[in-house]
């Protein structure tokens, strides 16, 4: 059990109201001796503020509620990362919970329940739930990293049409017409904006992607290595594939190499995120950096200003960057960013 200000007040052998002001640091007319023996016994008892008690009295529990997809995805685990070091920077404790299957407003009330400040949702599985939407545009300050059913909570994200565009500019760039595409599931509104993206900078390069050249799979290596092998089937002269993912194309690149396939001089291979093993490859990944952890950052800061009753409306975009490794270039790169 936690010791409260009572036992440190009996320990020390005064009243509850000079321990509660000493410990506070505020004026109280007590001798130096008195004000050592009372923080003596609060060290002693192992005495711990109580913000919970502090909070209800200026109706803030100093904490804020993340609702968050499976925290096995890398991604989105950095997402959150930033997040929870911006709120703890700013005196707030954080309740994380996972919102696997339909369970998402079941946390979210438990969260409401708990009296939280505000709620961060990074939960992109239920960006179709219309009851998510329901309860985080209630009367607690909240703040997405995906689109919220029905609108209204803001959003801080990056384009992932732009993403798909900027990958589209740089594979033409480099002479690749034969294209491919293995896009992440397709419920995700992430994975339908990269693929419109991807297609759209293509047509305005007088590039078509073929219907058989894309193949959607799981957001896993070995989703990307077996959607490789049937793209070849399809057509063994493809000349670059785009990976919805880092994992996809840590997959696309085994399968090519198990087909006998070179990278890059047959074939290029982009991916998206920047995970941390993409540099050291063989060959490199070529891929778009999404600002991970400054998106979560930046959603929280959003969160704790809607908390102090400041207006925030709409979206927040970060920019995103292509950063050109081996395997669309060789042993070359350089980086390229876009907002």
């Amino acid at each position: 059990m936690y010791a409260s200000l009572k036992d440190v007040a009996a320990h020390a052998g005064v009243s509850f109201q000079t321990v509660s002001k000493v410990l506070k640091g505020a004026p109280v007319a007590v001798s130096d001796a008195t004000r050592q023996r009372i923080l003596a016994a609060a060290e002693e008892l192992g005495y711990v503020p109580n913000a919970v008690a502090r909070g209800l009295l200026g109706r803030s529990t100093y904490s804020i509620g993340i609702v968050a997809d499976d925290l096995d995805d890398w991604a989105l685990a950095q997402f959150v990362v930033g997040a929870e070091q911006e709120a703890r920077g700013n005196g707030h404790a954080v309740i994380i919970g996972t919102a696997l299957g339909e369970d998402g407003p079941g946390f979210v009330r438990k969260l409401l329940e708990r009296r939280v400040d505000g709620i961060l949702s990074a939960a992109p599985r239920m960006e179709k739930n219309a009851e998510i939407g329901v309860l985080l545009r209630g009367q607690v300050p909240a703040v997405s990293i995906h689109h919220v059913p029905g609108g209204g909570v803001p959003v801080v994200g990056s384009s992932h049409g732009g993403t798909g565009r900027m990958v589209a500019n740089h594979l033409v760039e480099l002479g690749r017409h034969n294209v491919a595409m293995v896009a992440g599931p397709a419920q995700r509104r992430v994975v339908t904006s990269r693929s419109r993206g991807f297609r759209a900078g293509l047509a305005d390069r007088d590039v078509r992607l073929r219907a058989d050249h894309v193949v959607e799979a799981a957001w896993t290596a070995e989703g990307g290595f077996g959607a490789t092998l049937e793209l070849l089937e399809r057509d063994r002269t493809i000349s670059a594939v785009f990976a919805h993912n880092d994992l996809i194309a840590l997959g696309v690149l085994s399968a090519l190499h198990q087909r006998g396939v070179r990278v890059p001089d047959d074939c290029a291979v982009v991916g998206c995120d920047d995970m941390p093993f993409a540099a050291y490859v063989t060959p490199s990944l070529t891929t778009v950096r999404i600002p991970m952890r400054e998106t979560g950052r930046r959603a929280m800061t959003l969160l704790l200003d809607r908390i102090r009753g400041e207006q925030v409306h709409g979206s927040v975009l970060l920019p995103v960057e292509l950063l050109v490794r081996g395997s669309t270039v060789g042993s070359a790169g350089e980086s390229r960013g876009q907002p």
